[in-house]
């Protein structure tokens, strides 16, 4: 016991928002925040706000995946401590595969055959609200993880590791032109609007096949009061097509400390408590948070309460990241063109090669400006 008290404040679930409030409150040096949930994309945009947390670790993060501590290392200095790290994975309704005899898909072509196999038969069997996919599609960063997912599974990127725009190359296209055929008759109308919430909020009432999303609703679906408990498997999403691969982009939360904070000591010790291994196993068990700490991976109770943890171990380790580290300060506007281009094109606004073509050109410009 340390005789201090935590107070947590709500901030928006919309990470882009809670970006923005972010910035905000401390571009004004405001005090009343001493530790922050910091997106795995914002340690190189708000780095300057945060102290060094590496005399307050004792080494601490060695135990940690390493390429989140680099991640978060700007300049030699530790601005976050890893908490819990995510890839995007693939949830499926075991008992309807089964009842219609389909095998869990390693396509997106076979997951959208599926989903519209089951959704046709069990609509004409009388369940009118059951959807073949869900997914995160509202113009946001949620929609760039999953529309990067499409594309590095089909051998794509937004923009490589020299810093050259290649945005619109065939397997981009390809990719999002797959989505797009997913739009017409697989899933509902709202996803357009959807963010992680209202997505699982859909699967776990029963109303859908598929769902992409983070690993966290593994223990919300598991939960006793869930209509679908028992009937849930999870595996990594599809490949783009045969010769694609299986991948899920790297998210993951930690946590900083801000400079502007009167008693970073305090905060600090918070923050290595959060971190440590003990509650990483506790938050793991009970709220299905990917630990960052690898040995947990191995942990008997960890992976009974978390099975699919153990197989997608290699999902996690070698997630694909988003382009904030060669776009650096710019990637914000990166992911924001991203996210447009694409919710357009899912929206059939623009066809995928023109939406592609015109973001190319604008990212090429944002570049011509430097990175």
């Amino acid at each position: 016991m340390t005789g201090n008290t935590v107070k947590v404040v709500s901030t928006p679930n919309s990470s882009s928002e809670r970006l923005a409030l972010y910035q905000q409150i401390l571009a004004a040096g405001a005090g009343d925040i001493d530790v922050l949930q910091v997106d795995v994309v914002w340690p190189g945009i708000l780095g300057t706000h945060f102290i060094d947390l590496k005399p307050y670790t004792q080494g601490a993060q060695d135990d940690h995946f390493q390429a989140i501590v680099e991640n978060n290392t700007v300049d030699g200095e530790l601005k976050a401590m890893p908490w819990f790290t995510d890839a995007g994975v693939l949830f499926y309704r075991k008992d309807l595969l089964e009842k219609y005899d389909r095998a869990v898909p390693t396509t997106w072509e076979e997951m959208a055959e599926t989903a519209r196999i089951v959704q046709k038969g069990e609509r004409e069997a009388g369940d009118d609200d059951l959807w073949g996919y869900v997914f995160q599609a509202r113009a946001y960063e949620g929609l760039t993880c999953n529309a990067l997912e499409w594309i590095d599974s089909y051998g794509g990127e937004i923009v490589d590791a020299k810093g050259d725009v290649v945005v619109d190359s065939p397997e981009v296209i390809d990719a999002v032109t797959e989505a797009a055929s997913w739009m017409k008759d697989m899933v509902p109308p709202g996803v357009l609007n959807y963010t992680e919430e209202e997505s699982r909020g859909v699967f776990q009432s029963g109303n859908a096949v598929f769902m992409r999303n983070w690993p966290y609703a593994w223990a919300l679906a598991q939960s006793d009061d869930s209509p679908i408990k028992g009937k849930v498997g999870v595996v990594a999403l599809p490949k783009g097509g045969a010769e694609g691969k299986h991948t899920g982009v790297l998210g993951g939360w930690n946590l900083a400390v801000s400079k502007y904070s009167a008693h970073p000591e305090i905060a600090a010790d918070l923050v290595m408590f959060l971190t440590s291994p003990e509650e990483q196993k506790r938050r793991a068990i009970e709220g299905s948070y990917n630990p960052t700490i690898t040995d947990l991976y191995q942990d008997e109770e960890v992976l009974a309460a978390v099975p699919f943890f153990g197989d997608l171990y290699d999902t996690f380790e070698n997630a694909v990241a988003r382009p904030s580290g060669v776009t650096g300060e710019k990637y914000n506007r990166v992911s924001a063109a991203f996210w447009g281009k694409v919710h357009a094109a899912l929206e059939g606004n623009e066809d995928p090669e023109t939406a592609m073509s015109d973001l190319a050109d604008e990212l090429g410009a944002v570049k011509r400006r430097g990175w």
